[in-house]
């Protein structure tokens, strides 16, 4: 039983052991045999190459969009001006619809800075330079704290309350000298509410006993309560916002479909097919690039799994993609209501 909560944590981001698999992990594609090593293949090591094909296919692909450039380059630059800093230190918003890479950007950063540290403090082991959260639904005060303490190991039932808590949270990421906190999902926090007001008093008090620059990511932040009233505008005086959108057709869009391309792994699919559809793709995922990858990629495994081999328009068709993506006057009707 032990095994198999170890191996469910290392899958998770928001646990150390989670994250540290992630900033470790370096999977190696698998390499696209000649058509004649293909054909010859027995039944058993065809399954065992085509499951490494389907895995790879799997897997996300980080492309670095202009928005990953922006929020690492940002953030890396706050981090060093937070260096010496006492209090108020500054940090990011990363906000914009779903689909539009806000988690991807945020891990981004934090993967830099989690390299970058290890660079510096080679062989030191009980460092923690990142700590990445995610806001539950409806959170509470002790729900944030207990998740601080969920990544970082710390016990939260029992005897201890919430300052214990927050005291052992503070204490741990001093000692291991964090400077770098991720807070995912941020749109869950209403200021509306007592216990949206009291989370996010509570997240200013991590990051004033936390010397460490928090990076905020969550659904269209700046047309939530999270920016006004007072604290709202305390938020907003010490946090720089970058916008997420959907990816407008032009060369940015379809230098992200030439680079997904060039990951596939297909037998029979013809380089520039998916340049010749990149209108088209635009077109169908409302220019996101969570709808683009799940696309592409699940196209691809159908490819592997039918054994045709090729991606096509009409096998690009047949990828349900989620609500937003296919209908995205809804979302836009939704930022308007609010």
């Amino acid at each position: 039983m032990t095994e198999a909560l170890d191996t469910d944590a290392a899958r998770h981001l928001t646990t150390r052991e989670g994250w540290r698999a992630f900033a470790s992990q370096r999977p190696s594609s698998p390499e696209l045999l000649s058509e004649d090593e293909y054909a010859a293949l027995p039944d058993a090591e065809l399954e065992h190459y085509n499951e490494g094909r389907l895995d790879h296919h799997a897997r996300l692909l980080v492309v670095a969009t202009s928005t990953v450039r922006h929020t690492v380059t940002s953030g890396r630059r706050l981090i060093l001006l937070n260096r010496h800093a006492v209090s108020a230190r500054r940090g990011l918003i990363i906000s914009g619809p779903a689909g539009t890479g806000k988690t991807i950007a945020i891990t981004q950063l934090g993967l830099a800075h989690e390299l970058q540290d290890r660079v510096r403090h080679p062989d030191v082991e009980d460092r923690i330079p990142v700590v990445y959260i995610t806001v539950p639904p409806a959170a509470t005060p002790r729900m944030i704290a207990a998740e601080f303490a969920r990544f970082l190991g710390l016990p939260t039932v029992g005897k201890f309350n919430i300052t214990d808590i927050i005291d052992s949270v503070v204490g741990v990421c001093t000692k291991a000298r964090t400077g770098l906190i991720l807070v995912d999902e941020l749109h869950n926090i209403s200021l509306t509410t007592r216990h949206g007001a009291e989370v996010a008093d509570t997240l200013k008090y991590f990051s004033e006993r936390i010397a460490a620059t928090f990076i905020y990511a969550g659904i269209d932040i700046e047309h939530s309560s999270l920016l006004s009233g007072t604290r709202g505008a305390q938020i907003a005086g010490r946090f720089t916002l970058i916008p997420t959108h959907p990816f407008p057709y032009n060369q940015e869009w379809k230098g992200l479909v030439s680079t997904m391309e060039k990951t596939l792994l297909l037998h029979r699919h013809t380089q520039g097919t998916l340049g010749k559809l990149d209108r088209y793709l635009h077109k169908r995922t409302g220019g996101m690039i969570g709808a683009l990858s799940h696309q592409i990629r699940g196209a691809a495994i159908d490819a592997i799994l039918t054994g045709t081999e090729r991606i096509t328009q009409e096998t690009l068709e047949a990828i349900p993609l989620d609500v937003a993506a296919e209908t995205p006057q809804l979302v836009s009707g939704a930022r308007e209501g609010w």
